[in-house]
């Protein structure tokens, strides 16, 4: 039985409501099997269009294998770009953000255009042919101020996430808003374990004090069920929706990115430790109400965000091995904010960079205990933990599927309700 068959059976073989077998977790064949059935086929957020506002601009970011530039181009559309040198292959932009006139290799001044065209290769025959040498591109897509590329050659749709989420965030105004602060952290944990841990706060009470002023611990809040029956809730999106703003809790049809905004404790308006606005100056200019909560949007396996009205909160996962995960935090605020004066970088972050490193002891420990031969799934907490169970079945049904090269149909988890916006 080779890898695949092996997870293949481990994936059928789950007990549903319990964490996945030890082997899921830190194993290097399971590793690369997630690599290609989930990082290279799956849309990945990348960045924000509004990192680069000018033709040039790029940030670069590594998936698993590849290397990639994600660039503003001189007509000023975004796109992905492999950072590897048609020549020999070297990285040609080493740097995690910057601006350039074109894309020059370091290693022998290979030269590209912003759209990948090869430029100039020095000293090569006179029938070298450059249009066959241009870098090559991946497949790019923004929505809402959000960046998104795919490593697949035949990527999924994307219109359909697009469709459901840009009315959620495009009153938000992220496409011409600024990062005002920036960071990121390595977690020594599977990737899968840093998003178990994010899917539920069934540990936010013991491990999340500053966070716990203004977020709820409540089930409703962070899991997939019963938020519609949440009178608190309820009036919250009724409240929002009167001020045209999509509000009430909606899933895609494959499980894989959800939406719904929900409100925060005794009236905070900012993940700040007086629950006050962080930034003076609102978000965007289509919101004036700073009591707005939170916008919770998640999309597997990438992304987590938190929109508020004074700024958002936008998280990244990347995978760097078996047992270790890039997330990286980036607050949002009007383009027009100035720190020192709209706001302190420091009052901003606080909350969410504890936090943050919180999860990140949480989830070593995690580690360290689902590595020993002594562990055996456990079962979930069903009142708390609906969100993991959530997020495992879609992660066990798009890997089945993607070792059977087919499509499995979403089905809800039991009890668990899905709504469109009224907004």
């Amino acid at each position: 039985m080779d890898e695949r068959q092996k997870m293949r059976a481990d994936l059928r073989a789950r007990k549903p409501g319990h964490t996945l077998p030890r082997q899921f977790y830190f194993d290097p064949d399971y590793y690369r099997l997630d690599l290609d059935n989930i990082w290279y086929k799956q849309w990945l957020f990348a960045g924000h269009g509004c990192e680069i506002p000018k033709p040039g601009d790029f940030f670069t970011l590594q998936v698993g294998d590849y290397p990639i530039i994600v660039l503003r181009g001189r007509d000023g559309a975004i796109r992905a770009l492999h950072n590897t040198c048609r020549h020999r292959g070297s990285r040609i932009c080493s740097a995690g953000k910057g601006s350039a006139a074109r894309l020059v290799c370091p290693y022998h001044n290979w030269s590209y255009e912003l759209d990948g065209r090869l430029l100039f290769a020095r000293d090569m025959p006179a029938d070298f042919d450059r249009q066959r040498y241009g870098l090559k591109g991946l497949r790019c897509e923004s929505a809402g101020g959000y960046v998104f590329i795919c490593l697949a050659d035949e990527a999924p749709d994307f219109s359909a996430f697009r469709a459901m989420i840009e009315p959620y965030i495009a009153p938000h105004d992220l496409a011409r808003a600024k990062v005002a602060a920036e960071s990121t952290i390595v977690e020594e944990a599977n990737w899968k374990l840093v998003w178990e841990n994010n899917r539920e706060c069934y540990h936010c009470t013991p491990n999340h004090p500053e966070l716990c002023r203004t977020f709820p611990e409540a089930p409703t809040i962070s899991g997939v069920d019963g938020a519609m029956d949440d009178p608190v809730i309820a009036d919250h999106w009724r409240r929002c929706e009167a001020l045209g703003l999509p509000s009430r809790f909606e899933i895609s049809a494959d499980g894989q990115y959800r939406a719904a905004r929900m409100p925060l404790l005794r009236g905070a308006v900012s993940y700040t430790l007086s629950g006050k606005a962080a930034v003076k100056k609102p978000l965007s200019d289509n919101i004036a109400e700073p009591n707005i909560g939170t916008l919770l949007l998640f999309h597997y396996p990438t992304s987590w965000n938190h929109l508020l009205g004074d700024h958002a909160v936008t998280f990244r996962v990347l995978p760097l091995g078996p047992t270790k995960t890039q997330v990286t935090t980036k607050w949002l605020v009007h383009h027009d904010a100035v720190e020192g004066v709209d706001y302190s970088a420091d009052e901003l972050t606080r909350v969410w960079k504890v936090t943050n490193d919180q999860d990140r002891r949480i989830v070593e420990e995690n580690q360290r205990g689902v590595s020993s031969p002594a562990f055996e799934p456990g079962p979930y907490s069903a009142l708390h933990e609906g969100g993991v169970m959530q997020f495992l079945e879609w992660y066990c049904r798009a890997s089945d599927d993607a070792l059977t090269e087919k499509a499995t149909p979403f089905s809800p988890l039991r009890g668990e309700k899905v709504a469109r916006s009224a907004g």
